[in-house]
C-alpha cells in the first residue's frame, strides 16, 4: 500500500467515525430536547419518554434540524405553549453542545 492509500484510508476512517459520533450526538440531543419539550407540554414519565422518541423519529424526515424544530413548534402551538422560535433553537443548540460533551467524556 502506498502512503497516499494509507492517508486516504485514514481520512475515510476518520470521516466515518466523525459521522457516527455526530449521529449519536444528534440522537442524544433530540432525546433531551424531547424531554424538555414534554415537560413544557405537561407530559411526564412514560408519556415524556414516548414524546422524546417521537422527536427522535421526526429527525429522519429530512436532513438538518428543521424537521425537529417544526415538530416542536407545531406541538407547542397546538398545546398553547408560549416559547419563541429563538428559544427553541437556542435550546436545540445548547442541548447539542451538552450531548457532544457527554459523548466526549464517555470516551
Amino acid at each position: 500500500m502506498t502512503t497516499f492509500d494509507q492517508r486516504k484510508d485514514a481520512f475515510e476512517n476518520r470521516f466515518a467515525l466523525d459521522e457516527a459520533q455526530r449521529f449519536k450526538a444528534m440522537a442524544r440531543r433530540n432525546r433531551q430536547l424531547g424531554i424538555w419539550a414534554a415537560a413544557l407540554l405537561g407530559k411526564s414519565g412514560v408519556e415524556a419518554e414516548t414524546y422524546a422518541s417521537d422527536v427522535i423519529a421526526a429527525d429522519f424526515e429530512e436532513a438538518g434540524d428543521d424537521d425537529v424544530f417544526r415538530k416542536i413548534r407545531a406541538d407547542f402551538d397546538a398545546a398553547g405553549v408560549v416559547e419563541s422560535d429563538h428559544q427553541i433553537r437556542r435550546t436545540m443548540d445548547e442541548l447539542l453542545a451538552q450531548a457532544i460533551e457527554q459523548l466526549k467524556t464517555e470516551g
